[in-house]
């Protein structure tokens, strides 16, 4: 049996009827969730008691189904895997399900993987959503067959349901959803519902359905902020000062202000992230742009931060020389070091690295005296709705936030600071101070979305691995440094415990790796004033680099098989050995390469990581020219990630993946010159082009687990998987990301 899970409470919630949706005389069933406490408020629904549900499902009169996402769509396939689950167990007809966000509100749209917290992030959307939202499915159709049954006067047991359509075999008597909706709304509803068992799946697992994103983004009908207006909406751009921390001294706005279409000019200071600005409002983009280009400022720098890349990573150096904070420990790994047959050490570096999303950061924002409305590729529900209630003095319900298509986020549009969503809020309330009463819509430009800050840190890692005579690994001692990206925010006080961020060092403390001596320490330093983030993968980014870049040169340096060093080390982690197994069968692992042209070099490398609670491993394969430039041929990608709910999905995400990690170890960096981001588009930071795309043979792993993520796992293993590719072909270790353009033995 199942039952629905309420944010307080796993066990205690039920799905009720909508009465509000019945009292507007739609017709409509709509089922949500209710906490423990309102079930006293039951005998007010029959008298229409103002109850508030969390609608996960809406079916109309007209048959159609409606699927509420608590979870933002921004191109992983969060709305066709939450319309599986619940489509699954309705056996709603596919064709006839639509997907819209829902809005905000943590009582009825809590992340359950996250507490009383409503966001996306995490590759959690599929993993806690599993039960909730087929239970959701499964309760509309058990009663949808009780309205059925009751007028037929058939036991409910002999019905069946398929494809949108009520059946009753022994009587010829059907009925589509629609004929049933407004009995179906009158009946008690079950506490507890059947879930289907997994050999019974029509759909999770079974075909490649078709994205419910799809048509809309390829038809051009798909609503992004950038694509959402509202009367009389004004447009924002921002002067943002050269180095974080900067503050306008003096503005002449003048030049601006005579730009056709200009409507004003305002300037916003002391928020929360600390970032000040000046913004000009006008009647469209292209005139805000101007007007914003034409402003004059003196910018104030006595506080800003004016370090540069050198500068930092010099500070990282020394920092790795000195004890950092215990992160891990187990055995006496200085000891194992000090008597080991061989020891390997080096130092890793890793630079900030911007989300670079297709969609540039962006934020509608309608502001009245009691309420704002937000209008946004909306990631972070609870956070933004807290923050911005607090800078406006509202309460977190007069904040409402409508979840529009993102263009892309990697993190970035889950900011634990709000910083995009607070400064088109801070923009709005001061043209609303100054008599300009209009919705605004904030606009970066790539510019600012690249310079903008809020990157994934850099880091500096120095590692040292021993091995006894025989080649078993026998001491990892693992020194990190770098910014925290937790530090500060309102997750602090469960994701930083006793100083040590666990974003920073996820992926070597839990090494999985049988080592007997373990030590990894971390050193945060507290006078890097760039505004950091998590990017995707978070932590996994630079710590599955230095682990299974480290295992190969300890493979070697063992004088065995890459893959069968990791094997033997994986011994109490069958998943991993699973994904490990299977990527190297499909690779061909035992079989050598297929020879290049003359005067090319061809290597294969191996790579394998967990995060978010899956397992992916990657081979790569690629070819060096002689003029030391490369190109990556191939990449056999295997995952295990529990029950798969669309293959198509998850194919799409791990090729996304890599994609996007290979982007990072080839070309992708953010350096500081002065306190300045040097870097300002894609012709300076750049992202992967087509032709650099590799082939890419996608497998996954049959699995009985209950589903995990996706979104972000493919990530990790790419770089190592390449780098020891590399290796094999040139013999040269490569230790600083992005890699040089060229590599020569």
């Amino acid at each position: 049996m199942g039952k629905i899970e309420t944010p307080d409470s796993a066990a205690r919630g039920i799905l009720n009827v909508s009465r509000r949706s019945l009292l507007k005389g739609t017709g409509g069933l709509a089922l949500g969730i209710f906490f423990a406490p309102l079930i006293r408020g039951m005998d007010a629904l029959a008298a229409g008691g103002p109850l508030e549900p969390n609608a996960f499902v809406r079916i109309d009169l007209d048959g159609s189904v409606t699927v509420l996402a608590k979870h933002l769509e921004m191109g992983q396939g969060s709305y066709t895997g939450l319309a599986t689950l619940l489509a699954e167990e309705l056996d709603a007809d596919w064709e006839t399900v639509r997907v819209e966000g829902a809005p905000a509100d943590v009582k009825r749209y809590n992340n359950l993987a996250f507490g009383p917290m409503q966001g996306t992030g995490g590759s959690t959307a599929m993993a806690n959503s599993w039960e909730q939202m087929r239970n959701a499915g499964a309760t509309a159709k058990a009663m949808l067959v009780a309205a059925a049954a009751q007028r037929w006067a058939v036991p409910a047991s002999e019905i069946s349901v398929s494809k949108g359509v009520v059946s009753h075999p022994g009587s010829g008597r059907s009925a589509g959803f629609g004929e049933l909706v407004e009995a179906a709304a009158a009946l008690p509803v079950p506490e507890q519902v059947q879930l289907k068992q997994p050999q019974d799946f029509k759909l999770i697992g079974k075909v490649e359905l078709r994205r419910k994103d799809s048509p809309g983004k390829t038809d051009g009908s798909a609503v992004f902020t950038q694509d959402f207006k509202l009367p009389g909406m004004l447009v924002a751009m921002v002067a943002y000062p050269p180095r974080f921390g900067g503050v306008p001294r003096s503005v002449d706005s003048s030049k601006a202000k005579a730009v056709r279409d200009v409507v004003d000019v305002v300037e916003f200071r002391d928020l929360p992230h600390g970032r000040a600005g000046v913004a000009v409002l006008a009647k469209n983009t292209w005139a805000a742009r101007q007007g914003r280009d034409a402003l004059v400022i003196d910018w104030d720098e006595s506080q800003a931060f004016t370090l540069g890349s050198e500068e930092i990573l010099a500070q990282y150096r020394e920092s790795a020389g000195k004890p950092g904070l215990p992160a891990a420990a187990r055995g006496d790994a200085d000891a194992a070091l000090a008597k080991a047959a061989k020891t390997i050490e080096a130092d890793y570096e890793f630079p900030y690295l911007a989300h670079a999303a297709m969609e540039p950061m962006n934020c509608l924002v309608k502001l009245s005296a009691d309420r704002c409305e937000i209008w946004n590729g909306e990631q972070f529900q609870t956070v933004d709705q807290a923050i911005i209630s607090g800078y406006l003095g509202f309460k977190p319900e007069q904040v409402s936030l409508t979840q529009l298509y993102a263009g892309g986020s990697f993190g970035r549009r889950a900011s634990s600071r709000s910083d995009y969503l607070l400064e088109a809020v801070a923009i709005t309330k001061a043209a609303r101070d100054k008599g300009v009463d209009a919705p605004v819509k904030m606009v970066w430009a790539r510019e600012d979305d690249t310079r903008g800050g809020f990157f994934r840190p850099m880091y500096l890692h120095r590692a040292r691995i021993g091995l006894d005579e025989a080649g078993k690994l026998q001491a990892w001692h693992n020194r990190i440094v770098g910014q925290s990206i937790i530090a500060g925010t309102s997750m602090e006080p469960f994701l930083v415990k006793e100083g040590i961020d666990h974003t920073s060092v996820e992926g070597v403390s839990n090494l999985s790796y049988a080592v007997p001596n373990l030590k990894v320490e971390l050193s945060t330093p507290s006078n890097i004033k760039v505004p950091v983030l998590w990017w995707r993968s978070v932590g996994h980014t630079h710590t599955g680099y230095v682990a299974e870049t480290m295992i190969d040169e300890a493979a070697v340096a063992a004088g065995q098989d890459p893959y069968a060093f990791r094997h033997a080390l994986l011994e109490n982690h069958p998943r991993h050995r699973g994904a490990l197994e299977l990527a190297a069968r499909q690779a061909g692992w035992d079989k050598p390469l297929a020879a290049g042209a003359a005067g090319e070099k061809r290597g294969r490398g191996i790579a394998v990581h967990e995060s978010f609670g899956s397992f992916v491993a990657q081979v790569a394969e690629v070819t060096v020219k002689a003029d030391g430039s490369y190109r990556l041929d191939r990449v056999v990608c295997a995952v295990d990630c529990g029950i798969a709910i669309n293959p198509d999905v998850i194919k799409a995400q791990m090729e996304g993946g890599i994609g996007f990690a290979l982007a990072a170890a080839r070309h992708s960096a953010i350096t500081l010159k002065d306190g300045r981001v040097e870097q300002s588009n894609f012709h300076d930071f750049q992202v992967l082009r087509m032709n650099e795309m590799p082939r890419v043979d996608v497998h996954i792993v049959p699995s009985a687990q209950n589903p995990t993520g996706v979104g972000e796992p493919g990530v990790p293993p790419l770089a190592p998987a390449l780098a020891n590719a590399l290796f094999a072909a040139t013999g040269v270790r490569l230790r600083k990301l992005p890699f040089p353009t060229q590599i020569k033995a």
